[in-house]
This record gives structure tokens, C-alpha cells and sequence, in this order.
């Protein structure tokens, strides 16, 4: 069975007995065309089951009003929230998004810079993925021109746009906050140091302990995936330490979590034998028991300062050549997991 014939403006032009450009032009709402004309143009569209030709003009304009996004995760409010961001940006100026998701490997993220190449989007966001080392697959778009930013996890040397938070501050905050609340041990569970989030977070973490001359032994540092499996292994660890610590910093909150309870069902109490902090303030943070104390940044402005310097770059306004780094505002919000001395919830 043959599929029915489309239909085109000049189908609806003999209908309506109008030119053909009159119908291109009420399609697209030009004000030349009186209101009334334009409604019994888009009437007639509809009731014939007439569809834009985007391929077609497509190729006039050599651009496909479409922006690829590559993200490292899905199961993350963090990156829902960025998603969201994005989508927000890039509707109100007339663009699509097409997502490729890596699943956290550098071989998916690959072919998904692959596809959307050949999918031709006017323009790129992407997030690295958990082993991304190199960045040529990158190469094809910035040899086209297509312009390539980048967010939260990228790679500091690369050159254009990136958008990020201050990771060094917000590991240093963490740390410092269970100082504060009396630890004198403190862990931090980190995911792969090739990827700058968990990097700079690890080294605001040691300048916290050497500012406050507290050890800062390899011993202390726990880095795997991130998993639930590695987060039950790290519980394990750190029960097995010849000197058990009292805090315990994680780049992560599910790995937090999943931590937590490994270890409150081995006895130990939360936090009054070690108090955690958390990373990303993910929804589970607020469902531990007890409720977790975590770094919050805000996701959806991350979405919006990438869209909107992507957008401004394709129509002409900005380069991204010229803005190199993003910071955008991080902050811990302190819960029950971490409150060994102050009784009273509260945002620092």
C-alpha cells in the first residue's frame, strides 16, 4: 500500500484559489497577509493534513533550527534540570533540541557526536561522560563551524565556552562544614579525577584539611564510580580503617545515601559517629534518613547561560571565542547528616 501523496502549497493555493506565496506567507503569519485570509489559509492546512516542508527549506538556508545536547546522564534532577534550562532557551528563539545520551561512556558519547554531526545541528552542548578523555570527536563540528559549548563537566584547557561551578569552592565548603561541626577524619568518596568536577572537589576538600591542620592521608580519599555497588564497597572501607572517621565528604548524593545506610546498618549512627555531606542536592537527598546535608547549584540556570550564549553566537551577537569560563553560584544547604553541634536546620 502506497503511503497518500503530501500535500503542498500549491495544492492549497488551487483550493483556496490564492497564489502560492500568499499560502507560504499565511503559514508563516506575515502580517502582509490580512487575518482573514491567514485563518482560512491554516484552516484549509489542517483539514488537508498539509505539513511544513523543513528538509526543503532546510536546504535553502543551510540550517536546520535544531541544537544538539549530549548529556552524560538521565536518572539525575541535576540534569533534568539542565535539560529543562536548555529547552526553555532555545524554544522561545526558535530552535529544537535533539538529545544524545552516553550512559556515562566515551564510546557512546562518541557516536552520539557522530549522529548529531550528521543529523547537521546548527550548534552543540555537551556534558563529558564519566571516561572522556579525548575531545576529537569533537573536531568535525569546529572544522564546520558549528560552534561546541560545554557544561559542568568539561575540559578546563579545551578552548570556547564553558559553563561550570566553582568545584574547588563548594569541595572546600563541604569540608569545612564538618570542621565545623567537630570532625577531625574526614573521608571524601570521589568519582574518576580525569574529570574536573571531581578534581577541583577533591583539592578544595585537602586545602580545607590543611588549613585547619587536619590529616589529609591517601588513605582517606575512596575514588570508584559512584555506584551503588562502589558506595556499599566504600562502607565497607571505611569500617575497615585502622582509624575510623567521623565525616565523610561525597561527590555524589545517591552514593551518599546508599553509604549512609550501608553503614547505619552496621551500627553506626548518623551523624553522631560520622556525619556526611552530600553533592548535587538530588531529591534523595531529602529522603535519607537522616535527611542529607549536600552542595545545591542551581541546574536549570546552568541550562539557561549555556542555551543563551549558544543562541547569541548563532545569531551574531556574541562569540563564544571571546568567554572562555561561566561560574555560576553554588551553596550548601545543611541537614540532619551533618549536625553533630547545631540542633537547628539552615541554609549556610
Amino acid at each position: 500500500m502506497h503511503p497518500p501523496k503530501e500535500v503542498t502549497i500549491y495544492d492549497l493555493a488551487k483550493t483556496l484559489n490564492i497564489s502560492a506565496a500568499t499560502v507560504s506567507r499565511g503559514l508563516k503569519d506575515h502580517p502582509a497577509i490580512s487575518k482573514t485570509t491567514r485563518k482560512r489559509i491554516q484552516e484549509a492546512a489542517k483539514a488537508m493534513g498539509y505539513r511544513s516542508n523543513n528538509f526543503a527549506s532546510n536546504l535553502r538556508t543551510q540550517k536546520t533550527n535544531t541544537i544538539g545536547v549530549i548529556i552524560h546522564e538521565l536518572n539525575s534532577h541535576f540534569i533534568t534540570s539542565v535539560l529543562a534550562g536548555i529547552e526553555k532557551v532555545t524554544t522561545a528563539a526558535g530552535y529544537d533540541i535533539i538529545i544524545g545520551h552516553s550512559s556515562e561512556t566515551y564510546k557512546k558519547e562518541v557516536a552520539n557526536a557522530l549522529n548529531l554531526f550528521h543529523k547537521r545541528v546548527d550548534g552543540l552542548i555537551a556534558s563529558l561522560a564519566y571516561d572522556t578523555e579525548s575531545l576529537e570527536h569533537y573536531t568535525p563540528f569546529t572544522q564546520k563551524h558549528i560552534p561546541v559549548l560545554f557544561f559542568d563537566r568539561v575540559e578546563p584547557n579545551s578552548p570556547g565556552t564553558k559553563v561550570v561551578i566553582d568545584n574547588f569552592k563548594a569541595g572546600y565548603d563541604a569540608a569545612q562544614h564538618l570542621i565545623e561541626q567537630g570532625c577531625k577524619r574526614i573521608v571524601h568518596i570521589t568519582g574518576n579525577l580525569k574529570r574536573n568536577v571531581y578534581q577541583d572537589r577533591l583539592i578544595g576538600y585537602r586545602q580545607a584539611l590543611v588549613d585547619h591542620k587536619l590529616p589529609a592521608d591517601a588513605e582517606l580519599v575512596i575514588e570508584n564510580d559512584l555506584s551503588e555497588a562502589a558506595s556499599m564497597e566504600a562502607a565497607d572501607q571505611i569500617l575497615a580503617m585502622k582509624q575510623r572517621p567521623d565525616g565523610v565528604f561525597v561527590s555524589n548524593d545517591f552514593c551518599a545515601v546508599v553509604c549512609m545506610q550501608a553503614l547505619k546498618e552496621r551500627g553506626i549512627r548518623i551523624p553522631e559517629d560520622i556525619a556526611f555531606v552530600g553533592f548535587n542536592n538530588d531529591v534523595i537527598a531529602r529522603l535519607a534518613e537522616p535527611q542529607l546535608t549536600t552542595v545545591n547549584y542551581n541546574g536549570t540556570e546552568m541550562g539557561e547561560i549555556v542555551a543563551t550564549h549558544l543562541i547569541n553566537h548563532l545569531k551574531g551577537k556574541t562569540n563564544i571565542a571571546h568567554t572562555s569560563t561561566v561560574v555560576i553560584k553554588s551553596d550548601l544547604i545543611i541537614r540532619a547528616s551533618s549536625l553533630r553541634k547545631e540542633k537547628k536546620k539552615g541554609r549556610k
